[in-house]
């Protein structure tokens, strides 16, 4: 029995720490002391059954420890390791070539140090599109040789070990596309976000569309986000120019984002019909979340924005890197998600380029495996997981 809170009945939790040396600029996380980088990991696994197949989860923010899935995949008896990424917690100075680095030595450290052979790469939420891209990044064997931003980051090929095989978990197809999906168009001077166009807030009495939306407004209203994107991409890149061309080449400069939870699914179950509960997301009410102090982007960095957040410059994007895989893939989605939709699901499968591959959909399932059937989802999910893993 586990003596352990929040591990499995005879499983062990066995936190530990990876710590590496890299040749960093400036620290961009807090108390990093620089070139010192840490990762707090947990490792759980059934007591009396050893195994040479470990299972990795990593999120670009998140500590998922002691998400559901991560025990339960422990509790059917498989070893499983989260990872947390040197950025847990705080995504304001985020680099996602950063965040590779970390999921490639936290797999280095499994590998040579706990001695598991195979290793399948668990990418929930938007620990989806970091595994596909940290997959392709491996398979590819060139390593990293600079970020988004442009700035020299090395990172060799040989800390960057393929995984044997991925599985995409109620996960998105990127951060920089989900955001955009979710950019409040409104806002339309980031100089004073209080002043909204009425036609465009999805918030507003005033405004003269309303769920239904219109196909044409939903049009619109898409372009507009993408619009936005760009105006402080273009910002973002005008600044990072003058900095580097300052006396101070590696300053950098932090700025608000507001309004970032705007997307029209959450009002209007038309759009994209699933089995969500209309007027909440995953967070709560979009409304409030849209100008909350805990919604994507809301504090940034310049840099960070051009690797996470810009449509057109930040690389870790599942639908590109489908393509680049070799390694078999499972793809689980949740049909009542009131984060990663549906249409995600479907995304992030048709990226894949070969036929090696497997769609599940959990009917009635939430982002977190929620409600009074999310035990029997949570059931459903890991069993499609265990058959996958199987036939590796």
């Amino acid at each position: 029995m586990s003596s352990q809170p929040g591990t499995p009945s005879g499983c062990e939790r066995i936190a530990y720490v990876v710590g590496f040396l890299e040749n960093a600029t400036y620290s961009d996380v807090y108390g990093g002391g620089g070139a010192t980088v840490g990762l707090d990991c947990h490792l759980i696994r059934p007591v009396d059954q050893p195994s040479d197949t470990l299972i990795v989860f990593m999120h670009p923010v998140g500590g998922g420890m002691y998400l559901p899935m991560v025990r339960e995949l422990a509790r059917q008896g498989h070893h499983v390791l989260w990872a947390n990424s040197r950025y847990r917690g705080a995504d304001y100075a985020l680099i996602m070539e950063k965040v590779a680095c970390d999921l490639g030595e936290a797999i280095c450290d499994a590998r040579d140090r706990l001695g598991y052979s195979n290793v399948v790469l668990a990418g929930w939420s938007g620990g989806g599109s970091l595994s596909m891209w940290y997959q392709a990044l491996a398979e590819a064997g060139e390593g990293i040789s600079d970020t988004a931003a442009g700035d020299s980051y090395e990172v060799a090929a040989e800390r960057l070990p393929p995984a044997n095989g991925v599985m995409m978990l109620a996960a998105h197809v990127s951060r920089h596309r989900i955001f955009t999906e979710w950019l409040d168009p409104s806002i339309t001077d980031e100089t004073h976000p209080e002043v909204r166009d009425p036609n465009l807030n999805l918030y507003a009495e005033a405004n003269p569309n309303q769920p239904p939306y219109s196909e044409d407004f939903l049009a619109a209203f898409a372009e507009a986000q993408v619009a936005r994107n760009r105006r402080i991409t273009a910002w973002v890149r005008d600044r990072l120019e003058a900095i580097r061309a300052s006396d101070s080449p590696w300053s950098e400069f932090a700025f608000t984002v507001h309004g970032t939870m705007a997307d029209p699914r959450w009002l209007d179950p038309n759009v994209e019909p699933s089995d969500r509960k209309p007027g909440t997301c995953y967070l709560g009410d979009p409304k409030i979340v849209n100008d909350g102090p805990v919604g994507l982007a809301r504090f940034c960095t310049l840099r960070s924005w051009l690797s996470q957040w810009s449509l057109d410059d930040a690389r870790c994007d599942a639908i590109a890197s489908g393509a680049q895989i070799s390694v078999p893939v499972l793809v689980i989605g949740n049909t009542a998600d009131d984060a990663c939709t549906p249409s995600h699901t479907t995304r992030l499968y048709e990226a894949v380029g070969h036929d090696n591959k497997r769609l599940h959909m959990v009917k009635g399932a939430t982002h977190y495996y929620t409600g009074p059937d999310g035990r029997k989802h949570l059931a459903e999910a890991s069993g499609v997981i265990g058959e996958f893993l199987g036939g590796l």
